[in-house]
């Protein structure tokens, strides 16, 4: 088809001109003979554009940057193990309960200790604890300032989430005070809701910047400092933590701004977050507590993977509806009510295929045990759960920021297409169970520091 002349272009103007002036010409003289019909029709236009100005604004994944630390902090099983004969404060039997979670952990020998563990005194301090989350939340902020090319004066909120740290000042006002941020922003700090708060402090940010219009840009900063938090006593419920977390922290900025769509990454589709605390033993899974002879530490009890399948399925009974096909979900509820009817509530229940709905999902990286309760209780295969091992492997569990190395993976290996969706799933003390759902706004490629970027090639293992 050849493209129009000029002439012709200016001729199909004037007659669309033309076409219009009289469409409107006869409405109007047809209305102002029924003044009850202009009237209706002006309030429902005026109702229409109210609704659409009071309608809330798609919430932008901006950018995100994950912190990496120096190569001289990497605690293989021959570190940890040094560290602890060195300390001299297990017995033989505890540093060899230890020595065979690590082995079958699912932790690499490339993962990342807080400072202290190299140090010649092997006590951490406040200090000690301060310098691990500055290190972190300054290394990915500023790296994710200059991905965006965002001033720090333009963040309107920030949202610091840290579950085991909580220092006065608080780190949002430190992040305030380093970065000369505007007396005018708005800070939150989420502490004690353990590895789900990454993804709960996103929820947080959407719902701000939902609600009202005059904020554009939230920063949210997820870490975790776990320098405090090393356990020396015996009981071999908290002798675990040391042997699976480890230092990670992430920094993203959300935004409602349209203007920056073409920009941004992924724009936020569901959130959904369930407590299920009102049950005891979910509510004492993980909790910080002493131990008999006052040590404090984190239990992790053997209830935890019981409650997080029982979390993790009350939880998507309430997010399938809103995110699967209408052919799955009559599927489920038939299923439902055929097992009510048998009075045969034994039978295994339906499990609809969430890989039809999600291109991607970020398995919570609580542990190898967490990855294969999901993965048995979501019947997921190993393709999917790839990202979830993978990360415990190279980053052990970075607690809350976890969900954030599991998508620099997927962009690592060029897996992140336009209009893909992407499933964030995490599990926190309380029990809480927390979703993101994103879609991805245009084909996504690794940054020059994204964290796998130096050992991608050797991934999956």
């Amino acid at each position: 088809m050849k493209p129009l002349q000029p002439i012709q272009l200016l001729q199909l103007s004037f007659f669309t001109l033309l076409t219009l002036t009289i469409t409107s010409h006869f409405l109007l003289t047809f209305l102002s003979s029924h003044p009850h019909l202009l009237l209706s029709l002006t309030f429902s236009l005026l109702a229409l554009l109210a609704r659409l100005a009071a309608r809330p604004r798609p919430v932008l994944l901006l950018d995100y940057a994950c912190f990496t630390p120096p190569f001289d902090r990497k605690c293989s099983l021959e570190v940890c193990e040094y560290f602890v004969r060195r300390s001299r404060r297990f017995t033989p039997k505890s540093e060899d309960f230890m020595r065979g979670i690590l082995r079958k952990s699912g932790l690499g020998n490339e993962t990342y200790a807080p400072p202290f563990i190299f140090n010649a005194d092997h006590n951490a301090n406040h200090a000690s604890a301060l310098q691990e989350a500055e290190e972190g939340m300054f290394a990915s902020i500023d790296s994710l300032f200059a991905r965006t090319d965002i001033d720090p004066s333009h963040v309107d909120v920030l949202i610091v989430t840290c579950g085991m740290f909580s220092p006065s000042p608080s780190l949002s006002s430190i992040i305030v005070n380093k970065y000369g941020m505007n007396p005018s922003v708005k800070t939150f700090n989420l502490s004690g809701m353990g590895c789900s708060s990454g993804v709960a402090s996103i929820d947080l940010a959407a719902k701000i910047l939902s609600k009202d219009r005059s904020i554009k840009y939230a920063l949210v900063v997820v870490t975790e400092s776990i320098s405090l938090n090393w356990y020396f006593g015996e009981n071999r419920s908290m002798l675990v933590t040391n042997c699976i977390f480890r230092v990670g922290c992430a920094a993203a900025l959300v935004t409602n701004d349209p203007s920056a769509r073409a920009k941004a990454k992924l724009e936020l589709v569901r959130a959904l977050r369930t407590h299920h605390g009102a049950d005891n033993r979910a509510y004492r899974a993980a909790m910080q507590e002493e131990d008999a002879v006052g040590e404090v530490g984190v239990a992790l009890t053997k209830d935890l993977i019981r409650v997080a399948g029982e979390g993790l399925r009350a939880h998507v009974r309430a997010l399938a509806p809103c995110v699967l096909p209408l052919s799955q979900v009559l599927a489920y509820a038939w299923h439902a009510v055929a097992s009510w009817v048998a009075r045969d509530m034994s039978r295994k229940p339906y499990v609809p295929d969430f890989g039809s709905v999600f291109e991607h999902v970020c398995v919570h990286t609580g542990g190898r045990a967490v990855i294969e309760a999901v993965a048995g209780v979501m019947r997921l295969g190993e393709e999917v759960t790839e990202p979830a091992r993978m990360t415990l492997h190279r980053f052990g569990n970075t607690s809350s920021s976890l969900v954030f190395y599991e998508l620099a993976y997927y962009e690592a290996k060029g897996r992140v297409r336009r209009g893909d969706r992407m499933w964030m799933l995490a599990f926190g003390t309380g029990f809480k169970v927390c979703s993101i759902v994103w879609k991805a706004i245009d084909d996504v490629k690794m940054g020059s520091d994204n964290p796998w970027r130096d050992c991608i090639h050797r991934y999956p293992l």
